[in-house]
């Protein structure tokens, strides 16, 4: 196959692998795998350091969702490491209050951060280094500094645009984001010392010090200044869940991911209705110009269906469980690709949750064949807003997605997980681990993981040209509009995007490789994998800061 214009590193190697969207994430991921450190080691080495590196997108004041494929056990589990809003909120007196819709920034958008107590978690059960030497890298890069790369000085000046008047130019994120009260300079020193000491105490006392140590004392207190009903018993209680994933069947691969309050159910919808469709053509994504016209609107209408069933039916699981058997069925698949016209675009109803992301996503597989998909978000760019000075924590905005429509799903409560855009996703052919693969991008996340997984299956291609593919997804223009906003790449084969303004989907094309389409990254697991005698090959995406590392 002829390669793209731009050409993407494919890594190879037969004892373990990393890819993540910053590469001194995977580098840091890759010295724990050498170290004799498991999968689940390295993420979560690999996610600290992008904690520190990309504070924009994720960090210890966020969530995370895991699937981890057990090779011992020949099994893969999943692991809810997404927080919960306060035991004390009352949606109905914030309606009394006059209030229709939770702010986008600000206190009230914090929802207790989950990605510490799952790194915990999952290191309590598959770990094998010490969290001391998981923590090192974060800490000193934390401590010592980071040079200022472009997508950190673009992601804190547009932060910056939208926190100082939603939160006031004295925040304390401005001092500590950008303190020299200008942009800052390309390979200019970032240094970021609360946060290192509060890494250290984690390091040094445990995973449960962010709940219910100095940390979050701490955490209480800058959580009461910024208006957020979060307190220390709501830290002390919060536990993550482990759970099973779910998955389809698409073309002779299972393709799984995380259940609700994740959106992988999402994901796996798409691709239900398109293994109803006729495939693609044979050399559809030959000389990595992506699908062809017809696929392309294909999957656009089949995301537009499967977004209605995530603002119908997404939330908390333990209030409301989704009709997954019913959404992910056969049958339900069929009557879907029967409502879509191939000649013309629909019009999907307005969505019923805001819009957006800010996310990472990491994959991992160690000399044992242990595999790692995690992804870890603040959501929106610097989630919040709020940073704890004391501790450097900034803490996400998932409660933004909280509706206070009592009729809606997902409508706040007290000590309730809100639906999340995030989903981790792996990949099986005969009942083993194929490709561990992910995205971050909000609401493009489950329509570029279908993307991604039609490249491989249908066609063939190798993970470095599944990740740089040209994408599309379609959203909302705004907050709250019908989803029929398509954004695509102008590297398609030519007469793609005029093809698609014809068939009446509203078009806006970015540019070429372009962050908006989304971070995403793959490990294929060759003839078995380390455990078998195989090997690996890793791929990061070229619009993120990613390079894959092996050994």
């Amino acid at each position: 196959m002829t390669r793209p214009l731009v050409p993407i590193p494919l890594a190879r190697g037969t004892h373990g692998a990393v890819v993540a969207p910053h590469h001194l994430a995977s580098e840091a991921g890759l010295a724990i795998l050498r170290a004799g450190g498991s999968a689940v080691d390295a993420a979560i080495a690999a996610n600290a350091v992008l904690a520190v590196v990309m504070g924009n997108a994720c960090g210890i004041g966020g969530d995370a969702f895991w699937l981890v494929w057990d090779a011992a056990e020949a099994r893969q589990v999943a692991l809810n490491g997404s927080g919960r809003s306060s035991a004390r909120v009352d949606a109905a007196a914030l309606r009394r209050a006059g209030l229709e819709r939770l702010p986008m920034r600000g206190g009230a958008t914090i929802t207790v951060p989950g990605a510490v107590r799952s790194w915990g978690d999952a290191h309590d059960r598959f770990g094998r280094l010490p969290r001391a030497t998981l923590l090192a890298s974060a800490i000193e890069l934390a401590r010592d500094g980071f040079a200022a790369w472009d997508g950190f000085i673009s992601a804190v000046e547009s932060a910056a645009r939208v926190l100082a008047p939603a939160l006031g130019s004295d925040a304390a994120w401005f001092p500590i984001y950008r303190p020299h009260g200008r942009p800052w300079r390309p390979g200019e020193r970032v240094r970021l010392p609360a946060l290192a000491a509060t890494l250290e105490r984690i390091a040094d006392l445990g995973w449960d010090e962010f709940y219910g140590g100095e940390t979050a004392e701490h955490q209480a207190r800058a959580l009461a200044r910024a208006g957020c009903a979060i307190d220390l018993a709501d830290l002390a209680a919060h536990t993550s869940t482990w759970t099973e994933p779910i998955g389809v069947d698409y073309r002779g691969v299972r393709v799984t991911s995380h259940p609700p309050n994740s959106s992988g159910f999402v994901a796996l919808e798409i691709l239900s209705v398109l293994e109803r469709l006729e495939p693609p053509r044979a050399n559809a994504f030959e000389s990595g110009a992506g699908a062809d016209l017809r696929w392309t609107h294909l999957g656009i209408e089949a995301s537009k269906l499967a977004m209605a069933d995530r603002d119908a039916y997404l939330t908390d699981p333990d209030v409301q469980a989704a009709p997954l058997e019913r959404l992910l069925s056969a049958t339900y698949a069929t009557e879907l690709a029967a409502r879509i016209d191939p000649a013309r675009a629909a019009r999907p109803p307005a969505a019923r949750v805001p819009r957006g992301g800010g996310t990472i996503w990491l994959g991992v597989v160690d000399r044992d064949g242990n595999a790692v998909s995690l992804i870890e978000s603040n959501y929106m760019g610097f989630g919040s807003g709020v940073v704890d000075p004391a501790t450097g924590i900034a803490y996400q905005n998932r409660g933004s997605f909280f509706s206070l429509d009592p009729d809606h799903p997902n409508v706040l409560a007290a000590s309730k997980r809100t639906l999340h855009t995030l989903m981790p996703g792996m990949l099986f052919r005969g009942g083993r681990p194929w490709i561990v693969v992910g995205s971050m991008g909000g609401d493009a996340q489950p329509q570029i993981h279908a993307q991604a997984v039609s490249a491989l299956v249908d066609g063939s291609v190798d993970v470095a040209d599944a990740v740089g593919m040209p994408r599309w997804f379609v959203e909302p223009a705004e907050h709250f509009a019908p989803p029929d906003a398509v954004r695509v790449e102008p590297r398609f084969a030519p007469g793609l995007i005029e093809g698609l303004g014809a068939l009446g989907h509203d078009v806006s094309v970015t540019d070429p490789f372009a962050e908006v389409l989304g971070h995403c990254h793959a490990i294929e697991i060759v003839d078995g994998g380390p455990g078998d005698g195989g090997t690996l090959a890793a791929a990061t995406d070229p619009r993120s800061a990613g390079l894959p590392a092996t050994y």
